[in-house]
């Protein structure tokens, strides 16, 4: 072989490689930041729907509570948070969830608390019903990391 094609194809094969390792090098980069990104959507998103949930369930607790007739159209949208949490969430969120809804609805049927039995309540540190669902929310988000 000529040494001069020989010193042309060692040339040629050597920005093959090096454009290859770039190709990959970039695609690599490229396909992590992708997953990242994603996963930090993903956890945004959750995020998002366990506030949505809390802010809801907090208004239909204080509702079910202190009143006897349920506002159906917000126990719907409370259902209706459960349901998107269905397709993103761990079941142990799902049920802690669960747990409040019945909870509230539960709670419609008993006799009304006025301002005094709520701030026994208070002091006692039993006007809490979305704890445990806080809770599992934030140990399925740290187990995301």
């Amino acid at each position: 072989m000529n040494p001069t094609s020989l010193s042309a194809l060692a040339a040629l094969s050597g920005s093959a490689v090096g454009g290859l390792t770039s190709f990959f090098s970039s695609w690599l980069g490229q396909s992590a930041q992708l997953r990242t990104q994603l996963f930090l959507n993903d956890k945004g998103r959750r995020q998002e729907l366990y506030r949505e949930f809390v802010d809801e369930a907090s208004k239909d607790y204080i509702d079910s509570i202190t009143t006897n007739t349920p506002d159906l159209t917000r126990l719907v949208a409370l259902y209706a948070l459960i349901s998107r949490m269905r397709s993103a969430s761990s079941p142990k969120v799902i049920e802690e969830a669960e747990k409040v809804a019945q909870l509230i609805v539960r709670s419609y049927t008993e006799p009304n608390m006025t301002f005094a039995d709520l701030r026994s309540m208070i002091n006692a540190n039993a006007i809490d019903p979305l704890r445990h669902f806080s809770e599992s929310c934030r140990e399925e988000l740290e187990s995301l990391k």
